[in-house]
This record gives C-alpha cells, structure tokens and sequence, in this order.
C-alpha cells in the first residue's frame, strides 16, 4: 500500500514513523515533510492546505490512502475534494471538522447535546463583548473562535487584562479572521486531560489519556504554546472516569454530530478539564494532538493502517485495539523565542548520539548540505517509554541531554507533577 502523510510536524513524524512499522505499507510520502521524516518517507514540496495539489498528487502517484495531522486542510475540506475524486482518505470531511474549525459551532453544540462544558457567551461585536466582561467575574477565558494552532485562548485574571484580550483579537486580529467572533466563558479549575479517540461515526474506540503541557515554563507559567511536552497514561484517568467521559462526552458528540448531518470518521480530541464536579469539555478537535500523538502512538500495539482503513470504511467495530503497559514521555524541545518571534537555520548537534533510549520526532527541521538545522518554534519531540513513569523521565530527559543548539529551550518538569503525586485527581 502507498500512503501520503499530510503536514510536517512532530505529529506527522509520529504518524510516519508508526505506519512504517505496517506490512501493509509499502511506501510512504510525506507532504511537506520534515528532515526526521526524509528517513522514512519521500518528502515532496506541497503545502498542507493546497487541496487540489494534494489531490493531484494521489492520483498521479496511485496513492492508497492518504493521512491527514494538521488541522487547517481539514477544515478547508480535503476530505471533502479527495471523496469527490474517489480517493481514500483518514481525516472527517468540512462538515464534521467544524467542531475544531469553529469554538462558537462547538459550544453551542455542547448546549444543545447536554455535553458538559463551562458556561459561556459568544460576540461578534466589540463592544456587546466590552459590556459583557464589566460584568463578570473573574478569571475568564476569551477565545477567538476560528483556528489559532493552540495558541487562541487567553486567561484573563481581570478586567484590564480581558479588555486587552479583546483588543487583541477584536481589533489588532493577532489572529486574523479567525478573531472576527469571540467566545467568552468562565475559568474551569481542575486537571487538564486529552482523550483522543478513534470513530468511524457510529463505533468509538478511547485512546490512553495524556495530558499535554501547554505553558512555555517550568510550573505551568509564562505564555500558552502549542505544548511543550506530555505524558501518557495518566493516573487521572481511571477505568471508572473513562466510561463517565465515553457516556457523558464522547459518544453524544459523535452522534450529535451524526444527527446534524456531520458524519465524524477520524480521530476526535476532547481536551478536558477533571474537577470535582466530573469532565468538561474545554475544546474539540478534529484530528490527533501535538504533542500528544507522540507518546499515545508508542502505546498502541496495533497496526495503525488496520485502523485507519477500518475507520474509513466504517467497520471499526471489528478491531480489538490494545495497549502496552508501559508509560511514554515526550520533551519538547524549541528555538529560542519561541512562542514569539524566533531564528531558524541553526544548526543541531547530538542526533547521532541518541540509540535505544529514546525516539526522536522532528517538528521544525530540515537538512541543509546534509546537517539537520532548525525550521520553526517547536524542534524536537524526545520521547522514551519505560514500565515506570521515573524510568521513562530519565530516560527521555538523558536524551535531551545529547541534543544541542544555539538558544534551545525546554521545560525540565515535563511528568513530575506525577513522581509528586499530583498527577491523580481525588
């Protein structure tokens, strides 16, 4: 089988590097790529969100199937353009993926779904958005409502700090069009959780929980990233808390979706929120985590290709998908900067050092006269799984130790919350 892999991030490595391990696959080509994925795949020079490119691409190259990481050709609707040409894709088409393409689309859904999540209100203008937050009480959390790539949420501890939200996204659009609408809602306290599951519109299958850390600093501080490390399982998570999140979250959204003319074949991604009062959705997803993708996928036993073709042609109810024991941990390495402005084309020592202790995923890389040099905010993703949480910890972070760059930055807490036994909510 002939497989294409949109995007070129950590997370689309992960994917490569769990499909090579398929008998079913035979070549794998990556669109567009990065220098860790050149190892294992056929890099070729097309931009996730050109749709028809893509398209052209498969039926050229008689690709069998194509997989879909990033968020944007979902959204724009590259399932929608392959399904047209008889081509088989892993991803939901547009009418499924707005419940990551619009966080008005999803709370409202939520509402009428009964699907627990926080209180909010949704603006269009300005200032009915001003008056509203004069009013409140806080911390809040103001959204831009279309696509941000993790970073469109903003904690607002008080009002000066909710009105220069606002600003922000209202009027400067640090976020473009994706800001025209916000959505405001309360601050939800608890323990932040990802499930990822894999749903072929009518059968839902859980992944292992893992929880991402989004904050570029050691204890949760400093500016939201797209993550900087996570962790999986979770000891949060616990057989009793899965069902309540299967009954209560993950399958009124999958059908609530199917009610709504939105058939949802792919992977949903509920970021949650545990608290004494039980999960809350905090956001939807439509399509693997980054960076969780590369700490579930170590765990999975089973033939990632299986799956996805059981996805696509709606028999995922066939599949048994199992687990190692193990635990897997993943450090995020970045430029310097990074989440704000950064340098690109420095060169990356220590690759060749790393062995059997850990897997390297590339994010921001490619080769220049054959040396790995960086190429966007996040770098790296170490990942080592061990049978201990302590054991997979030194191991990943011994890796990071071997890897150097000019500016390298990452977070050295990345699972320790959980040696300290706060990983677990009582």
């Amino acid at each position: 089988m002939r497989v294409l892999v949109v995007g070129g991030g950590g997370r689309e490595h992960a994917l490569v590097w769990k499909l090579s391990q398929s008998p079913l696959v035979k070549k794998i080509y990556a669109a567009p790529g990065n220098a860790g994925i050149s190892k294992l795949a056929e890099c070729v020079n097309i931009q996730a969100e050109d749709l028809v490119g893509l398209a052209d691409f498969a039926e050229k190259n008689s690709i069998d199937l194509t997989v879909v990481g990033p968020e944007l050709p979902l959204t724009l609707g590259i399932g929608d353009e392959f399904e047209r040409r008889k081509l088989r894709i892993f991803g939901p088409n547009r009418k499924a993926s707005i419940i990551e393409g619009s966080k008005a689309f999803a709370k409202e859904f939520m509402q009428k779904y009964h699907i627990p999540t926080a209180p909010f209100k949704i603006f269009n203008q300005k200032e009915e958005a001003l008056k509203f937050i004069e009013e409140s009480h806080f911390p809040l959390v103001i959204k831009a409502d279309g696509l941000a790539f993790g970073k469109g949420a903003i904690v607002a501890e008080d009002l000066s700090s909710a009105k220069e939200a606002i600003r922000k996204i209202m009027v400067e659009q640090i976020f473009k069009e994706a800001g025209t609408k916000v959505v405001v809602e309360d601050f939800l306290e608890g323990e932040e959780v990802t499930i990822l599951a894999f749903s072929d519109g009518k059968t839902i299958i859980p992944m292992v929980s893992s929880q991402d850390h989004k904050r570029i600093y050691d204890g949760d501080r400093g500016p939201n990233t797209g993550g900087m490390g996570a962790y999986a399982p979770t000891l949060i998570v616990d057989d009793r808390l899965m069902k309540k999140i299967y009954d209560e979250i993950l399958e009124p959204t999958i059908l609530g979706l199917e009610k709504e003319g939105r058939n949802f074949k792919g992977i949903l991604y509920a970021g949650l929120m545990i608290s004494e009062g039980g999960p809350k959705v905090m956001e939807f997803n439509c399509r693997f985590g980054d960076p969780e993708t590369q700490v579930v996928l170590p765990l999975l036993k089973n033939d990632i290709a299986e799956i996805f073709l059981s996805i696509i042609e709606g028999e995922l109810d066939l599949e048994e998908i199992e687990w190692t024991d193990h635990y897997a941990l993943c450090v995020v390495i970045a430029s310097p900067g990074y989440p704000g402005s950064y340098e690109k084309g420095t060169e990356i020592f220590g690759l060749e050092r790393i062995k059997d202790e850990a897997t390297v995923f590339h994010a921001g890389t490619k080769l220049y006269n054959g040396k790995f040099i960086t190429d966007g905010g996040r770098v790296l993703g170490v990942t080592a799984i061990d049978k201990s949480m302590e054991k997979a910890i030194s191991k990943a972070y011994a890796a990071v130790d071997k890897i150097k760059f000019k500016g390298m930055q990452y977070r050295r807490d990345i699972g320790r919350k959980v040696l300290k036994g706060k990983g677990r909510f009582l």
